[in-house]
């Protein structure tokens, strides 16, 4: 398995990171207290603010972000293309994604906008690695 390989997987578990943190609110206490809602999780989450609305936010665009990555970095191994450009582009999407969440949950909007058109185009530029 190559390190493209590899961040594909990390990539895929990025947004269920996204989720736990959006639900760690209200883990460990009772659904009528305003605790997690297993019976109910969209809506539950949906009520949510600050923070944990903004790491759900970042869980539904982890997912948005997934087809383009996947299908960069498997067109570009079915190309034969270079190998080591593949593996770096695709660490640096998943490094990329990582600090787009970060800046996500500090509500640092513009600053995170940039830096997902970064990973966009990663995403692309693995169709000409």
């Amino acid at each position: 398995m190559t390190v493209a390989n590899y961040c594909m997987i990390v990539a895929a578990l990025l947004p269920v990171v996204c989720a736990a943190l959006a639900k760690s609110r209200g883990y460990g206490k009772r659904r009528r207290e305003g605790g997690f809602d297993n019976h109910d999780p969209r809506s539950w989450l949906s009520r949510q603010t600050g923070w944990q609305a903004r790491a759900n936010a970042a869980q539904a665009n982890g997912f948005e972000a997934l087809p383009l990555f996947f299908a960069g970095v498997l067109a570009a191994q079915q190309m034969h293309l270079d190998q080591g450009r593949i593996d770096l582009l695709a660490v640096s999407f998943v490094v990329l994604r990582v600090v787009f969440i970060g800046l996500y949950l500090a509500d640092l909007a513009s600053l995170r906008s940039l830096v997902w058109v970064l990973g966009v185009a990663t995403s692309i530029a693995l169709f000409f690695a």
